[in-house]
């Protein structure tokens, strides 16, 4: 028999989910050393994880890397299975009966929680449920955000959650010109929403924000930001983390709020005010929220270390709106180990574990891999770990039994699942295209499963996009 990886073998790999991170890892197994054929299955119609649907509109460029995804999908080795979600539609074991790897690039699709009082309640949401109403996601098309009110908050300190007040600030004319959905532009240019508080349980040191995204919260137009010079006084701890050579970001960070920090007031219609060393202990309302209590912190620890302890000092916001941007975790699938504590497939290099010893044939990358951390080129270098482990590991890798593709879409064909190959959805892409141009955007998404099978079946030349 053929090794595993030769010309007359090639190695076949499952890849579930198609977000940068599975993209990344098919660009590695592309340049490795070896033969290898790639089928990659994705939930969705489309491809592209959050790079499509959580990217915020007014940030295009962030999603350039889609040019380098879509060439590797053109190769011959390369297959999308698109509307197939592993572990409901088809099972892990079945896949491992026609493929030598299965690669998880499914990410950290659940948000995390607050964990306290009244986070249920209408007005409360995660900022995750936001970005994908925006973006057109289908599971997202029905949420309903109140822009009624005039104070939003938003918690976290993040890209996640700059990415939520740009959008509440930016004007209508600003987003107009971008890929944002017309049913959340339309929501959006009715906001009575003038105040902001964009807040932290840490301080302006362990602020994760990167200095590009935070700058850019200080050119929003008809915006002031508001932060009080006495919010910048560093403990001991705190000073010694910026003054580490090694922490670059901070340090510019830093410089960045202190010039906020010296702005003068001004008459602009909006105001986001950015505050530190504050917990969120409730969210107060009857049907809906309608306040925010906050517990003032001070830190504890050693410097990289710290821990945000209650000062037992409160204060309490009125608000209509709350925005939970505090991280993200993993979802089981079934017939793979799951670390339930950090959300995540214990792996260690990307060979998945179960009991602490690797499961031949299993392999993680992405957030699912390492949790909720990095920006979307990050996965490039994780995508290399995990198929540098592959690789390691190929004299050892049991082949699977019938290495074809062809029983798995007779499998789905059997269960009624309408898989969307990728040139299907270069339909989905170009009818878009088409419905966005007569509106003078570069696309406007399809946002329902029903619409975007639709166009995937038929040609640009006979498919009229949906009126939305």
């Amino acid at each position: 028999m053929s090794a595993l990886g030769s010309a007359e073998r090639p190695l076949r790999a499952a890849i579930a989910g198609s977000g940068s991170a599975g993209f990344y890892a098919v660009a590695a197994l592309f340049s490795a050393p070896i033969n290898a054929r790639a089928d990659v299955f994705e939930r969705l119609p489309t491809p592209y994880g959050l790079v499509r649907a959580a990217v915020a509109p007014d940030h295009p460029n962030t999603r350039t890397v889609i040019k380098v995804f879509d060439k590797l999908a053109g190769r011959e080795e390369f297959s999308f299975l698109g509307n197939v979600q592993v572990g409901r539609d088809i099972s892990v074991n079945e896949l491992r009966e026609h493929y030598d790897v299965v690669i998880f690039a499914t990410g950290a699709e659940a948000p995390a929680d607050l964990g306290i009082p009244g986070e249920d309640l209408f007005g409360s949401h995660a900022a995750d449920e936001f970005a994908l109403w925006y973006n057109g996601h289908p599971d997202f098309r029905e949420s309903r955000f109140d822009f009624s009110h005039e104070t939003a908050v938003v918690i976290g300190q993040g890209n996640v959650a700059t990415d939520v007040v740009r959008m509440l600030i930016q004007p209508p004319e600003v987003l107009k010109s971008t890929d944002i959905t017309q049913y959340a532009l339309d929501a959006l240019a009715e906001s009575r929403v003038r105040d902001i508080h964009l807040v932290g349980r840490r301080g302006p040191a362990q602020a994760r924000f990167t200095t590009q995204e935070i700058q850019e919260l200080g050119e929003l137009p008809d915006c002031d930001v508001v932060l009080d010079p006495a919010d910048l006084i560093l403990d001991p701890a705190s000073q010694a983390e910026l003054d580490n050579p090694k922490n670059v970001n901070s340090k510019r960070n830093m410089a960045v709020f202190e010039e906020f920090a010296k702005r003068p007031a001004s008459s602009k219609r909006k105001r986001l005010h950015i505050r530190f060393l504050h917990s969120p202990i409730r969210i107060q309302g009857q049907d809906r929220a309608e306040s925010i209590v906050f517990e003032k912190n001070r830190l504890e620890g050693e410097p990289f270390h710290l821990k945000a302890r209650g000062a037992g000092e409160f204060e309490t916001l009125k608000c209509g709106l709350v925005f939970r941007a505090v991280g993200h975790r993993g979802v089981p699938i079934p017939g793979v180990p799951f670390d339930e504590a950090r959300g995540v497939f214990p792996n260690q290099a990307g060979r998945i574990l179960h009991q602490g010893k690797p499961v031949p044939g299993l392999y993680a990358v992405g957030w699912i891999k390492r949790g909720p951390t990095g920006l979307i080129g990050t996965n490039k270098a994780d995508g290399i770990e995990t198929v540098d482990s592959i690789l390691a590991d190929l004299s050892e890798i049991p082949p699977c039994p019938e290495p074809d593709s062809a029983p798995i879409h007779a499998l789905l064909s059997s269960r009624n699942i309408r898989v969307v190959s990728y040139e299907d959805w270069r339909r989905i892409d170009t009818a878009e295209i088409a419905h966005g141009e007569a509106k003078g955007k570069p696309r406007e998404k399809l946002t329902t499963f029903d619409a975007l099978l639709d166009a995937a079946r038929k040609s640009s030349r006979t498919y009229r996009a949906p009126s939305s």
